[in-house]
């Protein structure tokens, strides 16, 4: 695999992603109005009744809305990992996904670019949100800015391969948006995202560990600490690794030897 052959093909995915993310303006305005609806509408129910303490990385205590808004960012990113994985189903049947795969690239490669072109459409919406975040009053430091930006790449990517390991497993459009619903509630609801993991505890332990095992948990902790400049060894470990893996994975589900897409790209 020659350096420019590789580029050439990554860009052609990246090219088609952003295209067609350009064609599908509803899908964006959809990625912005559910964290739109929690930070503007659920927030302000929640602010009188929740009470945060301060813990790392705040110095002081915060609104709701202040809390929240990481989380809601890692929302954003769940939420369109999964609707690319979707796209992926499509365009296997439809029969595009055969040209993908029997290109003489590697397919390590090919979706690794799926993958990386999905997490910059991803993070691209994210930074939309917190845009519209900073107009209603809940805004970081430049800096906080700049350093979140590698952390929700990095959380981009593990949402995204999570999909795209689920794409290799779904072998019809139609039930995918079930188990794209069975996948991200979870996920998002078990997670620190809209209350802190000792609030959880205080409710029950066996929560608080379901919480704190969650991949989804650290990601939004590594977007959280980042924001305020600050690093969290452990949440950026369990957020590579969850891309790592899910990618490993998601390689080796789409390997046609193994029998797993028979069905879908013969």
């Amino acid at each position: 695999m020659s350096f420019i052959h590789a580029m050439r093909a990554l860009s052609g995915i990246a090219v088609r992603e952003l295209l067609r993310f350009l064609q599908q303006r509803e899908r964006f305005i959809a990625s912005l109005i559910r964290p739109l609806l929690w930070l503007i509408v659920f927030a302000a129910g929640f602010r009188s009744v929740l009470g945060l303490s301060i813990a790392p990385p705040y110095e002081t205590y915060v609104t709701y809305e202040v809390y929240i808004v990481p989380g809601l960012a890692g929302m954003v990113l769940l939420f369109n990992g999964m609707q690319s994985s979707l796209s992926m189903v499509y365009d296997r049947e439809m029969g595009s996904m055969r040209m993908l795969l029997t290109s003489p690239l590697p397919r390590w490669f090919l979706l690794s670019a799926k993958l990386m072109a999905g997490a910059c459409v991803s993070v691209v919406q994210a930074l939309a949100f917190l845009a519209i975040a900073a107009l209603y009053g809940v805004r970081f430091s430049p800096s906080g800015y700049a350093a979140m930006l590698p952390a929700l790449f990095l959380a981009a990517l593990a949402f995204g391969a999570i999909g795209l390991l689920l794409s290799s497993l779904v072998r019809q459009l139609e039930n995918f948006a079930g188990i794209m619903n069975f996948v991200i509630f979870p996920l998002f609801f078990l997670s620190s995202a809209l209350y802190p993991l000792w609030k959880m505890q205080e409710s029950s332990e066996a929560l608080y560990w379901l919480c704190a095992v969650n991949p989804f948990t650290h990601a939004v902790e590594l977007i959280r600490f980042a924001a305020y400049g600050r690093f969290n060894g452990m949440a950026l470990a369990v957020t590579a690794g969850t891309a790592a893996l899910f990618l490993m994975l998601a390689v080796w589900s789409y390997d046609p030897r193994l029998g797993l897409l028979k069905r879908q790209v013969a």
